[in-house]
């Protein structure tokens, strides 16, 4: 990586941005999609068959295949093609058939679909506090637990991995069970082991800026033979549809549940199973951009990097720096966005982001309130600037990307107050 030299005059004063071109994002038609992948979605829409349950063998679907190729590649004993992230998520909370209404545990750092689920499979949010690292408080996470809690939703945010064995802990000493959003993170491990396996269920989404690019889509990942098989029914398996995705079908009466239609389709199916098999090269082209950049912001006094809780445990798709507080973090994104890089401040005003959890009007009117509810989330989140990094980025990319940041951070003393 090649460092430039820039105009010193920051952009939004009038001087020379430090890049020209669109930062590289999915929403602009940045897409990690290779010829191949193309041609398996291709061959499925040419088959004319985009139902799973028709006359083939389950094992000779689209979707029968993805979901073995994925139980493969997670060690996992079952896995479950779906509509989204978020159903898949529901269906996790769901098929642990908890009392209705109950609480479920979330973290106040995540985006608007982890509650939302929640809201779906019939239960209350209830939001911990989370740290400087926007990590789970496991103080707080423990009182919650103990005020009643029936379920932790985890959510490896942005890519990072939560802390799971801490989480585990206390979920295994309040007899809890685990639903595992690593929608953000698909293909992250953590001490070796892939995250949406260290809980009861992993829900993952192949959303168009997922590791997996279906465009819409998503699946469950668990090793609960009874879990699986009521994820299976809500999903939309009835009139004995079940039956297909086991050699031995466990007593389930398939009409005893509602039936949600939450199926993935054959054709996003054959997109997946293609691009599973690239995963490796996107995984390890996001650790190589992120890695770089990382090393290169490192040491700064006002401007800090997120830290992952163990090393490589992170996906790279996102940079997450730590401003001194609100106002620094909005000032610091509204110039860098001058200078041309794609990045958000999840605490500006003017920004809306679903990712504070302050503007979930649905589940908070009063924003006043939960802010105040929620001090330590509110900092931490107010503070912090997102950069999105594509699996594309060149090595002039990031290079232009490490040039902004050091110009405006250089100006930061005293531009935002």
């Amino acid at each position: 990586m090649v460092a430039r030299t820039t105009d010193v005059r920051l952009a939004i004063d009038g001087g020379t941005p430090v890049r020209a071109a669109p930062w590289p994002a999915y929403d602009n038609g940045d897409a990690y999609v290779a010829d191949d992948d193309v041609a398996a979605a291709l061959h499925a829409l040419r088959s004319r068959r985009y139902f799973r349950y028709d006359t083939r063998p389950h094992e000779a679907t689209e979707t029968g295949a993805l979901e073995a190729a994925l139980c493969r590649y997670f060690g996992a004993a079952h896995a479950l093609g779906c509509a989204s992230g978020t159903t898949a998520l529901a269906l996790g909370l769901l098929a642990l058939d908890l009392p209705a209404a109950s609480d479920v545990i979330c973290p106040a750092f995540t985006f608007a679909a982890t509650p939302s689920a929640i809201i779906l499979a019939g239960h209350r949010p209830v939001l911990v506090e989370c740290d400087d690292d926007l990590q789970l408080d496991p103080d707080d996470l423990r009182r919650k637990v103990a005020a009643g809690a029936r379920a932790i939703v985890v959510v490896h945010m942005r890519g990072f991995a939560a802390d799971m064995p801490a989480i585990a802990g206390i979920a295994d000493e309040f007899g809890v069970p685990i639903v595992e959003d690593a929608v953000p993170a698909l293909g992250v491990r953590l001490h070796g082991r892939p995250l949406g396996t260290w809980g009861r269920v992993g829900a993952f989404s192949t959303q168009s800026d997922k590791a997996l690019n279906t465009g819409e889509g998503g699946f469950v990942l668990t090793d609960d033979a009874t879990v699986y098989s009521r994820a299976v029914v809500y999903s939309g398996a009835y009139e004995s549809r079940m039956a297909r995705h086991f050699t031995d079908p466990p007593d389930l009466d398939d009409l005893s549940l509602p039936l949600f239609s939450w199926r993935m389709d054959e054709i996003r199916a054959a997109l997946a199973r293609a691009q599973l098999a690239r995963l490796p090269g996107r995984l390890a082209a996001h650790r190589r951009n992120y890695d770089r950049v990382a090393a290169a912001l490192d040491g700064r006094p006002d401007v800090a990097v997120r830290r992952p809780v163990a090393p490589g445990a992170y996906l790279g798709e996102a940079l997450l720096l730590r401003l001194p507080d609100t106002a620094a973090a909005c000032w610091f994104a509204r110039a860098l966005r001058a200078e041309g890089i794609g990045v958000r401040a999840f605490g500006d005003p003017d920004d809306v982001n679903v990712r504070a959890f302050w503007n979930w009007r649905f589940l908070f009117p009063d924003r006043a309130a939960v802010r105040a509810a929620y001090p330590a989330s509110t900092a931490a989140v107010g503070r912090t600037v997102d950069i999105p990094l594509s699996a594309n980025l060149t090595g002039d990319d990031c290079a232009q990307l490490v040039d902004a940041v050091d110009k405006v951070a250089a100006a930061l003393p005293g531009r935002y107050r």
